[in-house]
């Protein structure tokens, strides 16, 4: 029998997307709010005396003035970088092939692949993270390591086996014929199940020959149902290395058309360096943006314009991009996605950064009808942010004149500190 909830403190609520209306008409917090939560799923949003009198045989969990809002979403990570995230000082191809690929090479153990992402799926739920699409490695186990660690928590996650067939260690490519075989045999096994959703995953074009891309866009043809998830324009020198491996292509978007990836349920992370004709072609399919401003900053990058792309009606996500990414946490991902924007002019507000965080990255997933706004009959995924978690967030509370402000505060200076609980699916798995 399942118990139910209630959780009592304020309460953030979404009616529209606050990059394309007003954010005072998009996103509400109620002070005295409550959310009701029926096992796994969110069966009421009201207020707190309200529902308190509706079902007095409710469990009720005060937040006080906490902030009860929807789990966090991760739209773009590498679980298997997990333990070599914070690496010092290299370009993109010069990471990748000094921390990146040996580390991957690890998870030929089956072993650690399964300590990898319990542990993994620990850490983010510390930082109020409750979905994540993820690359695993080319090993087909990693991808299932994560699903079932994901599972034995009824959590929701995305990933795929990354697929590289060139310019990658030896032991880290697969071929054509095998990354569309493995990809295949793991979308019959785990496609659906529960809530798992797979992405099928080509690191980028730069280790995919054009017959893997080719083959795994035939794969997509094949499985419209599920996701693609890759890098997309994310250094200039990755563009001129994508040019010369390409020559015929009319850029690096491209690469990817050319051979059946490029469509509404696909993934592209970073697109930061992008031409006006990717710009049009994305807004045209709806294909998804995935913002990463961590990683951005910290392997020098660059910084996405990403109000610009919002303008154009292209669907956006925010994500911490471990391990590039310096942080598991998306608060420190909010704050990046802030500095990222005013350099481009932009002054996002805590409403526009939180719907990213949230409702954006899900519906980018295409998991918006269950997760990413508290909404009944949604996945019971949630965070409770401290608005007063630190000294320095206190003494700024104390001057603030409204909660937005109290939520800036905590998205500007937050950490995992911050996070009172998370839940998923109903169950507190921290708090």
């Amino acid at each position: 029998m399942t118990e139910t909830l209630l959780l009592t403190g304020q309460i953030l609520t979404f009616q529209g997307d606050p990059f394309h209306a007003p954010w005072e008409d998009c996103v509400k917090i109620n002070s005295a709010g409550a959310v009701l939560l029926d096992g796994a799923k969110i069966a009421a949003v009201s207020d707190a005396d309200t529902l308190k009198a509706a079902h007095p045989q409710a469990r009720v969990v005060s937040y006080g003035n906490d902030l009860i809002c929807p789990g966090f979403v991760d739209a773009h990570v590498h679980y298997p970088q997990t333990a070599m995230i914070a690496s010092w000082g290299k370009r993109l191809i010069d990471w990748l092939n000094t921390y990146t690929f040996p580390e991957e090479a690890r998870f030929a153990d089956l072993a650690y692949a399964e300590a990898i992402s319990a542990r993994y799926l620990d850490l983010t739920a510390a930082n109020g993270t409750t979905t994540v699409a993820s690359y695993a490695t080319i090993h087909p186990h990693s991808a299932e390591a994560l699903f079932r660690a994901a599972e034995a928590r009824g959590q929701a996650v995305v990933t795929g086996k990354t697929c590289m067939d060139r310019n990658a260690p030896d032991d880290l490519r697969d071929t054509a014929q095998s990354a569309y075989d493995d990809s295949k045999a793991l979308i019959e096994r785990w496609q659906g199940k529960g809530r798992a959703q797979y992405a099928i995953t080509p690191r980028f074009s730069p280790t995919s020959t054009p017959e893997q891309l080719s083959a795994l866009g035939a794969l997509w043809a094949e499985h419209p149902e599920c996701l693609m998830q890759t890098h997309l324009s994310e250094q200039t020198d990755e563009i001129e290395w994508v040019r010369s491996l390409y020559p015929d292509a009319r850029d690096y978007l491209d690469t990817y058309e050319a051979h059946g990836l490029l469509g509404e349920r696909g993934l592209y992370g970073h697109s930061i360096h992008l031409t006006p004709r990717e710009v049009d072609r994305l807004a045209e399919v709806q294909g998804r943006v995935i913002h990463c401003p961590t990683s951005n900053a910290f392997i020098g990058s660059g910084s996405l314009d990403l109000p610009a792309l919002a303008a154009r009606g292209i669907p956006l996500g925010l994500a911490t991009d471990t391990g590039g990414g310096s942080s598991f946490s998306m608060l420190r991902t909010m704050a990046a996605a802030y500095e990222a924007a005013q350099r481009h002019g932009h002054a996002l507000h805590a409403a526009q950064l939180m719907w990213l965080a949230t409702a954006g990255s899900a519906n980018a997933l295409h998991l918006g009808d269950q997760i990413g706004t508290l909404t009944p009959g949604h996945y019971a995924d949630l965070v409770v942010l401290d608005l007063r978690s630190t000294a320095a967030i206190t003494q700024r509370a104390n001057r603030s004149g409204s909660v937005w402000e109290d939520v800036f505060a905590t998205l500007m200076l937050g950490d995992d500190r911050a996070v009172r609980a998370t839940y998923i699916a109903g169950r507190a798995v921290r708090g």
